[in-house]
């Protein structure tokens, strides 16, 4: 745990998608008198309930969550306005007398809370970022990759070649301040004291902990979300609906795909992205204290 008697403490509950974040922190919220802030990528964004596995009314009505549907899905919120927004919200639960708890699966704005990161604040070129996003669809993730290494292999080099939207984004604030990604990412000394809770299970557990959730996800109406979405205008190339499975489903809808194909390709990705998940979060971390949930 980090200490310091002026900072505010925070718990923080990681681990990757499916192994049981939002029941665990639930349950403690209400034995810590605590009120969760989600910092989940995926909840932000109103109307995206089912296929992000959003906390369910009743678990926010037992137990007050913050920083979920706050945008439509064609808004964008930045890690730098989820930082600023993060910030004010862990200062007023902490002035009403109640505890913090911090959940999320999004490594980068967990440790953007934690370690004080100040990332950059310029805002999004959608005409940049479009031009960009042509050009990684054309060349393809690892080409585009190499060519932020070019430009900065600082900021390649903690970016994953499968993260297109994030080697974008650095290219995109690269081209547009005339400056590296990496040298406008300072770090400043964390607000907070912190104990970080890490919740993990089986590889084999957690992929048939997947599986589960995508099919009941199905059976509760994830095709209906995303044809409702769809028919207010939502393209399925808006960043917010590169949560998993909301293409994929948009693919099936548009007949370009089976279901079957949509639903094997959902549960492929998810299983991928638990992987990328370890990186952020990792057992060897001595930060991080570590509980198996199995039994």
């Amino acid at each position: 745990m980090s200490q310091h008697p002026s900072k505010i403490p925070v718990t923080v509950i990681v681990g990757p998608t499916a192994v049981g974040k939002t029941a665990f922190a639930i349950e403690l919220a209400k034995i810590a008198n605590a009120e969760i802030v989600s910092a989940d990528s995926r909840y932000f964004y109103r109307g995206m309930d089912i296929g992000t596995a959003k906390p369910t009314p009743e678990e926010r009505q037992s137990i007050p969550h913050h920083l979920i549907d706050v945008a439509d899905p064609d808004e964008t919120w930045s890690l730098a306005l989820f930082q600023q927004k993060a910030y004010d919200t862990i200062a007023s639960i902490h002035e009403r007398g109640k505890n913090v708890i911090v959940v999320g699966g999004t490594g980068q704005y967990i440790r953007a809370l934690l370690q004080g990161w100040s990332p950059p604040t310029m805002e999004a070129d959608l005409v940049m970022r479009a031009v960009l996003e042509d050009w990684a669809n054309e060349i393809g993730p690892m080409e585009i990759h190499k060519k932020l290494a070019i430009l900065d292999p600082i900021a390649a080099e903690k970016i994953d070649y499968r993260n297109v939207r994030r080697t974008i984004r650095a290219l995109e604030v690269i081209f547009g301040s005339g400056q590296r990604f990496s040298e406008q990412r300072k770090v400043t000394e964390s607000p907070y004291s912190f104990l970080i809770l890490g919740l993990n299970r089986s590889r084999s557990s957690l992929y048939q902990r997947i599986d589960q959730r995508i099919d009941q996800m199905i059976r509760q109406g994830f095709i209906e979300e995303v044809a409702g979405l769809l028919e207010k205008g939502y393209s399925p190339t808006l960043p917010s609906m590169s949560a998993i499975g909301y293409r994929e489903i948009s693919a099936y809808l548009n007949h370009e795909i089976s279901l079957d194909e949509a639903i094997r390709l959902i549960k492929q990705r998810t299983r991928n992205f638990v992987r990328r998940q370890s990186n952020w979060f990792k057992t060897s971390d001595p930060q991080i204290h570590w509980f198996n949930l199995e039994g």
